[in-house]
């Protein structure tokens, strides 16, 4: 009883830490605050983001342009098409996004994310005068202009905290703050109402969307993306009217398919139009209307791993794709005379804008060579460098006097996904360089955070700038006393590709580890929805990829990506297992089968060096009383020997993942601790960098091999962390050795701690109970102990170290770290804990009956 208590305070406990350090925009009620905000809410990447035609109308009214308008850096931007400079329009305060001109070219309305909201604005292109329209503290998104220039469609957040569709009367709106007469009707209007699915989804809401709309050439209709009626993606192509009108008396479309029933009863409160057409879309569709209104462009996946553009009818029909590669082509805007469209692609590995003749399909990158700025600005070069002075590395983040972000013209741009607002006004933006960086930046002062890993000590600085600057840095490396033992960092949870901003090859990947101070990633292809990102790298499976140094090594794995069971990581396997996820319901994969026993055996049969571990385990601590709908199949391939290693420290809550590993080690499974970041290396927002969770294991001094690295994951020398490193020793074994003593006494110990940051609790636990805690003064950042505690029967001990809430640069939700256990035999004897096989038993009672009861099986055979 008293176990179970310290389980659930923890858990509460972690809540309470979470608060500190909240997800960026958290008005928006969706899972999985990972994927939408990547793939759908702006970031201020250093390339273009996002581009919109500015028409001009000539003295017989045919509409056409030569200049475009787009956002990039975090500001709007304005570049001729025959020219190689672009022009700086708006320059905060904040974040500006995702223009869109009006008809007649004048105006410009975009969306500016300040003051923990994202709210629209216009712009008046001739005097730079900005005015703001909404101020609802919501998240407004995707403003698109009607073709009579009079209404302003969009997405937004309000109210509800879901994604749907509303509509600003501009004439309305104008008339009210230039005569100051009365409203006559509301300014704004919700196209799409509330709707909740009794779908099963996971990845996307119970309540349905409805997104990226595109008004008809008359401004009649709107084509926009919704997951009506779908379980997988955000949905397909709707068109509805623009205007908004009664529900009709029955659906428009008669559902079909095994969840018929429960599509009927998800009804909606409000007409959505038909659905002109629909495959299996994520966020990044977004389609554009032709100026003929004959023909629709947007982006698309199908059958392929990346986005590219494709083309139907505007009611749906054959699509066919505009262009081809394996790269992403994403956010298509028709010219107004319907002969070119621009979009972003990112087949350089940065994004850019390019320009597709719509007839000859001939395809063109619109160059920016020049930018010219609307502020004064100046060069910053920053240089880091080790101990002894050679250039380094690192991770930097650079943040100017007006607040904002800022990074070289080249950077990739990275986003954290939380922060605590009582440290800083936005989330954190950062950038990897290999030593040497030039930033245009404003002039004054000037924030400077440096950080390397996990080893080094993070620096600060803040600087003057009134001209060019140089300024550098050096990092100081920790150290631990009379070690001669080396610990290899590692990552075994990374997707180098997963749909993100960004095109990642095994070279940028290299060059993150690199700066991150990473020796060794674990990069497992993965499916996102219908995709594998990763798949052209297939055939390295179980190689070590060629751009790895002998220092820095990349070997390519998969995650078995079934959310019902559990996801399994697969390291140093030979051949994908496909479909690579089971219980995916409406699908051709929505048996239970195969389970992950199952598939830790086809794993394990391709070698004998692969290794098959459970990732992210928990958020909080499974109750098997409380859980009626407990799935996950830890337990059964733990008892099976199944499962060789558990990422303790990983995308989840440490300390509620550890007090199931605890109950496991318990009962005498010798699970060693792993890490994975769960780390998206393409991804312009994440949780972290590569490797921000992290494994070290112990090998000898010297050069040193992937197998090596591996075999000692296996068998527990290791250590998992996201910040402070550990050292432990009882009676003279390392770490994932093993005591053996013929009676109860007292043995030895030595532990120490180094962190980049402080830590406000180090404790030696033995059977899931604290033993000795190790006391910290000073900086709480550096301890070495020693003394001997009493072993009174078998099982194990190991070290931990954590802090109460989140500490910067650490991108989680508290620093944490814990060692594998050294493991315990008294007398010959067996550990032994009823308490703990009696939780598990009462799980595998809960997995066994879900089992049973589910319909999804191809065959009587998979079931049994």
């Amino acid at each position: 009883m008293r176990r179970f208590a310290s389980v659930m305070l923890w858990s509460l406990a972690a809540i309470s830490l979470a608060a500190q350090r909240l997800p960026v925009l958290k008005q928006i009620q969706l899972p999985h605050n990972y994927y939408y905000r990547e793939m759908y809410l702006p970031q201020p990447t250093s390339g273009p983001g996002s581009v919109a035609w500015i028409p001009k109308v000539d003295v017989a009214g045919k509409r056409a342009s030569d200049e475009v308008i787009f956002s990039m850096q975090g500001s709007l931007w304005r570049q001729r098409l025959d020219a190689t400079t672009a022009t700086q329009i708006t320059f905060g305060p904040g974040y500006d996004y995702q223009p869109d001109a009006s008809p007649d070219g004048k105006w410009v309305v975009y969306c500016k994310y300040d003051r923990d909201a994202i709210e629209l604005w216009t712009l008046e292109l001739a005097t730079g005068k900005s005015s703001q329209l909404t101020k609802d503290s919501a998240v407004a998104v995707e403003p698109r202009w009607s073709p009579d220039g009079k209404r302003i469609a969009y997405v937004s957040t309000t109210k509800t905290g879901h994604f749907h569709i509303f509509v600003f009367d501009l004439d309305e709106w104008m008339a009210h703050n230039l005569r100051n007469a009365p409203l006559d009707h509301p300014v704004i209007q919700q196209l799409s109402s509330e709707n909740r699915s009794s779908l099963p989804r996971y990845y996307y809401s119970a309540v349905d969307h409805e997104i990226s709309p595109a008004w008809s050439p008359d401004g009649k209709e709107i084509i926009y993306i919704s997951n009506r009626g779908h379980i997988h993606g955000t949905g397909g192509f709707w068109r509805m009217n623009s205007q908004p009108v009664t529900p009709p008396a029955q659906p428009t479309q008669v559902p079909r398919g095994p969840f018929a029933r429960l599509q009927a009863m998800a009804a909606p409160a409000h007409d959505p139009g038909p659905e002109i057409h629909y495959e299996e879309t994520t966020w990044k569709a977004r389609p554009d209307w032709s100026p003929d209104g004959k023909r629709v462009v947007y982006a698309s996946y199908l059958g392929r791993q990346s986005h590219q553009l494709w083309v139907m009818t505007d009611h749906g029909g054959d699509v066919f794709p505009l262009t081809y590669g394996d790269y992403e082509n994403t956010n298509p805007r028709w010219s107004p005379d319907g002969k070119q469209i621009a979009f972003i692609s990112n087949r350089s590995g940065n994004t850019a804008i390019w320009i597709l003749d719509a007839q000859s399909g001939a395809q063109r990158p619109l160059l920016t060579k020049t930018l010219k700025y609307a502020q004064p600005m100046a060069t910053l070069q920053i240089s880091v460098v080790d101990a002894a002075g050679n250039p380094t590395a690192a991770r930097i983040s650079v943040t100017g006097s007006d607040g904002r972000a800022y990074a070289p013209r080249d950077a990739w741009v990275a986003a954290d996904d939380s922060f605590d607002r009582k440290q800083r006004p936005f989330e954190a933006h950062y950038f990897h360089s290999g030593g040497s960086a030039s930033i245009t930046v404003p002039l004054g002062k000037v924030t400077i955070e440096v950080s390397k890993g996990l080893e080094y000590l993070p620096e600060n600085r803040q600087i003057d700038v009134s001209a060019a600057a140089n300024v550098t840095i050096r990092l100081k490396k920790l150290a631990f006393s009379r070690d001669p033992s080396r610990w290899i960092s590692g990552d075994a949870h990374v997707h180098m590709n997963y749909a993100g901003t960004y095109l990642a090859t095994p070279r940028t990947l290299l060059a993150q580890m690199q700066a991150e101070d990473l020796h060794v990633v674990q990069n497992l292809i993965v499916n996102k929805e219908q995709r594998f990102p990763d798949i052209a790298y297939a055939d390295r499976l179980g190689k070590i990829d060629p751009v790895s140094t002998a220092d820095f090594q990349i070997l390519h794995g998969q995650e078995f990506h079934t959310s019902y069971w559990g996801h399994l990581g697969l390291l140093n396997v030979r051949h994908l297992i496909i479909p690579g996820y089971a219980a995916y319901p409406n699908t051709a994969a929505s048996s239970l089968f195969p389970t992950n026993a199952a598939v830790a055996d086809l794993a394990h049969a391709q070698s004998n060096a692969a290794l098959v571990g459970y990732a992210h385990p928990f958020d909080e601590s499974p109750d098997p009383a409380r859980d009626a709908n407990l799935t996950d199949e830890l337990p059964v391939d733990v008892a099976l020997g199944k499962v060789d290693y558990y990422e303790t420290v990983g995308f989840s809550d440490h300390r509620a993942s550890a007090a199931v590993w605890y109950r496991m080690l318990n009962l005498g499974f010798r699970i060693p601790a792993a890490a994975g970041s769960d780390a998206m290396t393409n991804y312009a927002s994440l949780r972290g960098p590569v490797g921000l969770d992290r494994v070290f294991v112990q090998l000898p001094p010297g050069p040193w091999t992937m197998n090596q690295w591996l075999d000692g994951l296996k068998h527990g020398r290791t250590f998992a962390t996201n910040g402070p490193l550990l050292r432990f020793t009882l009676g003279g074994q390392p770490i994932g050795g093993e005591i053996k003593l013929a009676a109860p006494g007292q043995v030895k110990f030595t532990a120490a701690l180094r962190s980049i940051v402080p830590v406000d609790h180090a404790e030696l636990v033995c059977n899931g109970e604290v033993a000795q805690p190790l006391p910290l003064a000073g900086s709480k950042a550096s301890a070495d102990f020693s003394g001997a505690i009493t072993i009174a029967r078998s099982g194990w001990c190991l070290v931990r170290a954590w802090a109460d809430q989140a500490e910067d640069p650490v991108f989680d939700i508290y620093p944490y770290a814990t060692t594998s256990p050294i493991y315990l035999s008294v007398g010959g004897k067996a550990p032994s804990s009823p308490a703990d096989a009696k939780y598990f038993l009462a799980w595998i009672d809960r997995l066994i009956t879900s089992a049973r009861n589910h319909t999804g099986y191809s065959s009587d055979a998979e079931k049994k």
